[in-house]
């Protein structure tokens, strides 16, 4: 099954999380005296037993086309965001979990986020790791750190792997 390029939006990631950014649609207010205007409560930071959110910095090596997706992975115990800090658009794979608790691969999708953009996975959303795409990049990362198993991953058949294009980003902007 090829894959469809879809731009990054609120609505098309519901189900599998939030988009992070500073929208006019985003509820904001004015702090510090009117200096700063702050775009509140952007995701839902999901943290199971007795865990505690944590602030990292991943920095991912830029990925050559074509990029094979061999694996997803996901979070059973915490939801996990992502916001660049570069100004440099990536790419997002996340699929819903299926039959016999694995993703579910025929509903896989593709999005570009732009550089203004953050995801913050649910917990227990199917994802692949990071697909910096132009250089290598730095995200600011919050996420679940505690005990506990948290990390489950799943490994695709040879006749399951899927491939990006770049001819798939001639649209987006800055990747011609």
């Amino acid at each position: 099954m090829p894959f469809v390029l879809e731009p990054l939006t609120a609505e098309a990631f519901a189900p599998f999380g939030e988009v992070i950014a500073a929208t006019e649609s985003a509820h904001s207010f004015a702090i510090n005296g009117g200096t700063t205007e702050r775009f509140h409560d952007l995701a839902a930071v999901e943290v199971d037993g007795e865990a505690r959110g944590g602030i990292s910095i991943f920095r991912g090596q830029a990925r050559e086309f074509p990029i094979a997706i061999r694996m997803l992975e996901r979070h059973p115990k915490g939801s996990q965001a992502f916001m660049p800090l570069q100004g440099r658009p990536y790419l997002v794979v996340v699929a819903p979990n299926g039959a016999n608790d694995v993703p579910n691969l025929s509903q896989i999708r593709l999005f570009y986020a732009t550089a203004e953009q953050g995801v913050n996975y649910r917990s227990g959303t199917w994802h692949h790791p990071l697909l910096a795409l132009q250089a290598t990049s730095d995200f600011l990362v919050v996420d679940r750190i505690g005990e506990g198993h948290n990390c489950d991953e799943f490994f695709f058949s040879d006749e399951q792997v899927m491939t990006i294009e770049q001819n798939l980003l001639v649209e987006c902007d800055g990747l011609e």
